[in-house]
């Protein structure tokens, strides 16, 4: 029998990561049968060099992110993102849930980097890792104010999110959007509740999130849906009824990727099946491995996101008959002209 979650978390367990030399297995002596007592979230801090990652990826839509937090509250089990708790020493299982980081030098850092003489603007992801509208950004409001420099600076932006919590900026975020400079995409991953709180346990509830794109689209803000990850058997049968839920709440435009499973994701992924889908676990990883030129995995450009295969372009046919069915459009041109370096020292008055 595999593993059970603890309450509010995904994960099962803490496996090591990919560097560690030594493993450690729990054993259960009895003591624990019934205990459900929730898993408590740890915030530390991360120091920070510089707030604007670049990547060279030619299969993503930006050149450049920002993440203010390091792990993810949400605890998606599917996190692509969660190997790279291992570059911390720590888990990409329990503690990418539970063991969070805050970088609060961001906004410093950040507007020290688009007052330099030779940056460029171009469109940039908040965040292209974990969430930047996890629950503690409540308390640190580090997403706030890397928002706050980039609305000063009328930089473009582009933010993917799966929280309600990113209405709490709409003052900042309307006025940008009528500039053209924000489009906001929303994860959307299932309709079922019971699914969605084994998948997402912390993210916004489905029906939260449908009206989280409503309001953004009346609030002028062109939304952008979703859906990530398709997963075999599991959520794949809802894609159809997840654009059209997305479209008739105001989403403009819509895009897919395929569950992928790099490194550590792969054995979560499994016993996560093993708990809540047992019946359907192999049909799931002979479609993901069908799809993933016979691996768990396949992280080459132009493959990674949408797999290949008869499955991966059924998916792929239903997908594109469903959103142009739908009138979904393409997503927003952010402008890029309307920039204007912040002043490094914040007392300093602009010429203009």
């Amino acid at each position: 029998m595999a593993e059970k979650p603890p309450r509010g978390r995904a994960a099962a367990n803490n496996p090591p990561n990919r560097y560690h030399l030594s493993e450690r297995a729990a054993f259960d002596d009895g003591w624990t049968e019934g205990d459900s007592t929730p898993l408590r979230t740890q915030v530390g801090i991360d120091s920070a060099r510089k707030a604007i990652t670049y990547n060279n990826s030619p299969d993503i839509p930006f050149d450049r992110s920002i993440n203010p937090y390091r792990g993810c509250e949400h605890g998606c089990i599917y996190c692509y993102a969660r190997p790279t708790h291992a570059w911390l020493d720590l888990s990409p299982g329990l503690d990418f849930e539970s063991r969070l980081f805050d970088r609060p030098e961001l906004p410093d850092l950040l507007r020290k980097e688009l007052a330099a003489a030779d940056y460029r603007p171009a469109p940039i992801a908040l965040a292209g890792i974990t969430d930047a509208y996890q629950p503690i950004e409540r308390e640190h409001r580090t997403t706030r104010r890397v928002l706050e420099v980039l609305s000063a600076a009328r930089h473009p932006l582009m933010i993917i999110t799966k929280s309600a919590m990113i209405e709490r900026d709409l003052d900042l975020l309307s006025p940008m959007a009528a500039a053209g400079l924000v489009e906001v995409a929303v994860s959307l991953t299932s309709l079922q509740h019971p699914l969605a709180r084994t998948l997402e346990p912390r993210a916004a509830a489905p029906q939260r999130r449908l009206q989280l794109i409503k309001n953004l689209s009346q609030a002028g803000i062109p939304v952008h849906v979703m859906l990530a990850p398709v997963i075999p058997v599991v959520n794949e049968p809802e894609i159809e009824e997840l654009l059209a839920a997305a479209r008739s709440a105001g989403a403009r435009s819509a895009a897919y990727v395929l569950l992928r499973l790099p490194l550590e994701v792969a054995p979560l992924f499994r016993d996560w099946l093993a708990h809540h889908r047992p019946d359907a676990a192999d049909r799931v990883m002979s479609h993901i491995r069908a799809s993933r030129d016979g691996q768990d995995n396949d992280s080459r450009f132009g493959r990674r996101l949408r797999g290949q295969g008869p499955y991966a372009d059924l998916i792929r046919q239903r997908f594109e008959l469903a959103r142009r069915k739908l009138g979904f459009g393409q997503s927003a041109e952010l402008r890029c002209d309307l920039f204007r370096p912040p002043p490094l020292n914040e007392q300093q008055l602009t010429l203009f």
